[in-house]
């Protein structure tokens, strides 16, 4: 069985937050079916296919085009392994097209270091570039085209609802204010209007971070997709069927925990009764606590620190 690390020797794949803890959660079986749902650059994918025989199964998911022209590139060759263009809110209909349960299913709900190193993809504003923020560029808003359009109150909602900003009034307001004056329309322009509006900065942070995640957050319906793909997740694991999801901020870690045990307890109508119908009992079992990358790989790399792995399994039918 390759070790974890061994993956960082594959031309073109990035070693992903919490590898070595995400392949342990899935208990990756060398005749089973797993699902990446977020497939990214690929880390997490070429590693499960590391550990998995020739009769193992991946599917791979990802609606960034990018993303999966690079996955057809570096995988596309492995029977193994099946890529799909679609966003994670539709895994259910995708394992169900496999006609199997998987063994396991991983969702790393992290914006790739390529998508945001890419200025032209418009998720950071560490260099200019068009405001997009489109995870799949081909569909849906841009950010720009949000920000245009979009009301001052709902502005606000978004960046206090999505990023936490205690700011977010004040920068509603400057943007909408800037926007009469001229289009906003590159990620240096928005983070330069959210400069001037934040009287105050937390330490070692830029003012537009909170706001930046907030947009980006709103233009992808991250939390409706986490929310949409979680039932669906469990719905196509096999019986002991592993669960894994890495979150980078609180609000999708509230989901995902609070999803984890409500499913991880029996209807409390049917508490204590004999003859439990099957739809009352706790549908999974909580598998360890959550878990957090190590002082080392957040001095190796920063994007890790905000990361959390937690795990469940199908329960038994």
């Amino acid at each position: 069985m390759n070790n974890a690390a061994s993956i960082e020797a594959v031309p073109g794949v990035h070693a992903p937050v919490l590898l070595a803890e995400a392949l342990a959660a899935l208990a990756v079986q060398a005749m089973g079916f797993y699902v990446d749902a977020t497939f990214g650059r690929g880390g997490h994918s070429a590693a499960i296919l590391a550990q998995l025989g020739e009769q193992g199964a991946l599917l791979a998911i990802d609606r960034d085009p990018d993303a999966v022209a690079h996955g057809r590139a570096l995988l596309g060759a492995d029977p193994r392994a099946t890529i799909v263009h679609a966003p994670f809110s539709t895994l259910g209909e995708q394992v169900r097209a496999t006609g199997r349960k998987a063994d396991g299913i991983l969702i790393d709900l992290g914006v790739s270091s390529p998508q945001l190193d890419d200025p032209s993809r418009g998720f950071s504003f560490m260099r200019d570039g068009p405001l997009d923020m489109r995870m799949d560029p081909g569909s849906g808003e841009s950010a720009a085209g949000w920000l245009a359009r979009a009301s001052e109150r709902d502005i606000a909602m978004v960046i206090h609802r999505y990023g936490e900003d205690r700011h977010a009034r004040r920068i509603a307001h400057a943007i909408v204010a800037a926007r009469a004056e001229s289009p906003i329309e590159t990620t240096g322009q928005l983070a330069a209007v959210i400069a001037a509006a934040v009287p105050r900065r937390e330490p070692g942070k830029h003012p537009a971070t909170r706001a930046f995640q907030a947009i980006r957050i709103h233009v992808n319906r991250e939390l409706g997709e986490l929310e949409d793909a979680l039932p669906q997740a469990l719905d196509a694991l096999a019986p002991g069927g592993r669960l894994a999801v890495i979150s980078f901020h609180s609000l999708e870690d509230r989901l995902v925990k609070r999803f984890m045990r409500q499913h991880a307890q029996e209807d409390p109508v049917w508490a204590g009764l004999p003859d439990m119908p099957a739809h009352a009992r706790a549908k999974l079992e909580l598998v360890g606590r959550a878990v957090f990358p190590s002082d080392a790989e957040v001095a190796a790399n920063p994007r890790a620190r905000s990361a959390v792995l937690r795990v469940a399994a199908r329960a038994a039918a």
